[in-house]
């Protein structure tokens, strides 16, 4: 006949203990590595670059995202008063950080990026937002232009000194449909206009060929065509998120394109 056998106190108690001390060390582990992820994105900058009639600022919620992350964030001025000139104001921003940098632009702010980038090897990784990013050789108007404008999109006609404007209208209707009437009456009234001179200029070397890059696609933009998003980003050979959003998703989704920046940060 079988006896029951049944587990000795002794033998419970020191069963639990070793199951505490496993959880203890997994936490302490995880501790650890929090602290290494931590420490590793205060030594890494993230540099913002703005669109034609923005500045700065228009990348204000998603830099408090990062910042909250625990990112260093630089969100750069560009004059937008050349091609050149707008890549030689960034060239300067980037020579001021220390560490590793991701590299962000949105819309016009792409094209800049991927010349300033060029050969820096401080630049660990390109992230595009709606963006227009030419090849060498290519000019922003060459691929702003490469497929026939929205019919919502702003009718754009330079003023004497050859600069373009938007009205709140074209930005309440084209440049960020989703955002809030409030926000995008600041931004007309903020707005940076842009030189023609801007979209004329040849690309040189294209950083997307020496760096990995991350592209978000706005599928519901008005301004530049998802379908030259998609075929510019599929060209760099990008990871790619796409999602139903207008030209201004770091107005109307900022916590999606701060996610997309950590992940460029993460796999760079």
């Amino acid at each position: 006949m079988g006896r029951n056998r049944s587990r000795s106190p002794f033998r419970l108690e020191n069963h639990a203990q070793k199951q505490r001390k496993r959880l203890e060390e997994k936490i302490t582990e995880e501790r650890k590595e929090q602290k290494i992820m931590t420490s590793a994105k205060r030594d890494t900058t993230v540099v913002l670059v703005h669109a034609a009639w923005a500045d700065g600022s228009s990348w204000n919620k998603v830099t408090g995202e990062l910042q909250r992350e625990g990112f260093n964030v630089v969100a750069a001025q560009i004059p937008l008063t050349s091609f050149t000139d707008d890549v030689a104001a960034l060239r300067k921003v980037l020579l001021r950080q220390k560490g590793p940098i991701v590299l962000a632009g949105h819309s016009y702010g792409g094209a800049v990026i991927t010349a300033a980038a060029a050969g820096n090897p401080t630049v660990k990784a390109l992230v595009y937002i709606a963006a227009i990013v030419p090849d060498q050789g290519e000019t922003v108007g060459d691929v702003f232009g490469r497929v026939p404008p929205h019919p919502s999109a702003p009718k754009l006609q330079p003023d004497a000194d050859g600069f373009l404007w938007l009205t709140v209208d074209a930005f309440r209707n084209a440049f960020a449909p989703d955002a809030l009437p409030s926000e995008t009456a600041l931004m007309a009234a903020a707005q940076k206009p842009i030189s023609l001179k801007c979209l004329g200029e040849p690309m040189t070397n294209p950083a997307w060929r020496e760096k990995p890059t991350w592209f978000l696609i706005a599928e519901k933009d008005l301004m530049v065509s998802p379908e030259t998003q998609r075929f510019t980003a599929a060209r760099m050979k990008s990871k790619v998120v796409s999602l139903p959003v207008d030209h201004t998703p770091l107005a109307s989704k900022p916590d999606a394109v701060a996610e997309l920046i950590t992940a460029a940060w993460t796999s760079a």
